[in-house]
């Protein structure tokens, strides 16, 4: 390929959900779709998922999760402010809505974080190269600066700000996924100082909410890159052409690629969701790994790579 125009991180995430969404996902690997994954340690799968990626060597980091399963700390288990009455967490929207009424302890939510750190360099052998948050609750108020102080101190250098270009032309995304969409970007954008100020990195764009799902397609793809592509490269992860003036624009894509779950088997301890069980992850597996796709990324002079590679 010529100079690459952009260097981009295409993230399976949800790696260690179930055995079948790790098996998509390392499918999806292999097969070029996907350049990097991000792992639910608290997922049933998640030992099966670090065995994956140290055998077929695919770069890995860190989906902190405070919505979804079982807490991973044992002193929150039972009795925080974290979960509910059966002991999980309080869910996309229930743990926003508590973190609202001011019902949520920072502290235990900084103990949860450097819990699944710690879990993480267990199953792995190391730290996170990047560390994201699960269903995007990594930028919330107050949790954005937990969150950062955590990567900050652990010296982890890379994290996702889920701001999208060309999200709001998307006549495909319904009104509720468009509130919800715009309330993550306000605290994306947000979050922006807060990283900032402790010296975390994250590509000049995000990629993945316009292409989630049955979304997901060449097209939908194709103007997703054309956006990213358009932008003004501005974070410290940019750099130029050698030789010229010409700058690359650095770039994660977030998927969700898989197979359907089996009812009952797999989730953070809930046992799978909805969209776990549906052929979205299926569909998006069978996109990612389309010879089109990557004919795309060539056209476009697209190269896919790791956080370390940036």
């Amino acid at each position: 390929m010529p100079q690459p125009r952009m260097m981009l991180v295409v993230t399976g995430d949800d790696f260690g959900y179930c055995p079948r969404r790790n098996q998509g996902i390392v499918d999806c690997f292999q097969a070029g779709g996907i350049s990097n994954v991000s792992l639910l340690v608290n997922g049933s799968a998640a030992k099966q998922a670090a065995d994956l990626a140290k055998r077929h060597n695919i770069p890995i980091g860190l989906h902190a999760n405070l919505s979804e399963g079982i807490p991973v700390c044992p002193s929150l288990q039972q009795s925080s402010t974290l979960v509910n009455q059966h002991g999980f967490f309080h869910g996309k929207m229930g743990f926003r809505q508590a973190l609202q009424r001011g019902e949520l302890s920072m502290k235990q939510v900084e103990l949860e974080l450097r819990a699944q750190v710690g879990l993480f360099v267990e199953l792995n052998g190391h730290l996170p190269e990047h560390m994201d948050g699960h269903q995007h609750v990594h930028v919330l108020p107050e949790v954005r600066e937990v969150f950062a102080k955590v990567v900050s101190d652990l010296r982890i250098p890379y994290t996702r700000v889920p701001v999208e270009p060309g999200l709001y032309s998307c006549p495909w995304i319904p009104a509720h996924l468009h509130k919800f969409y715009k309330q993550v970007e306000k605290d994306a954008l947000d979050a922006i100082p807060v990283f900032r100020r402790h010296g975390i990195r994250w590509p000049d764009v995000y990629l993945g909410l316009t292409t989630m799902g049955q979304n997901m397609s060449i097209p939908s793809l194709h103007r997703a890159l054309s956006y990213a592509l358009a932008a003004n490269p501005s974070s410290s992860t940019s750099s130029s052409v050698q030789g010229s003036h010409q700058p690359v624009v650095t770039a994660e894509l977030m998927v969700h690629p898989g197979y359907p779950s089996h009812p009952k088997e797999g989730g953070c301890g809930e046992g799978p969701d909805d969209f776990s069980q549906s052929a979205d992850r299926q569909h998006e597996l069978s996109v990612l790994k389309d010879p089109s796709v990557l004919a795309l990324y060539c056209q476009e002079r697209v190269q896919l790579c790791a956080f370390r590679d940036l």
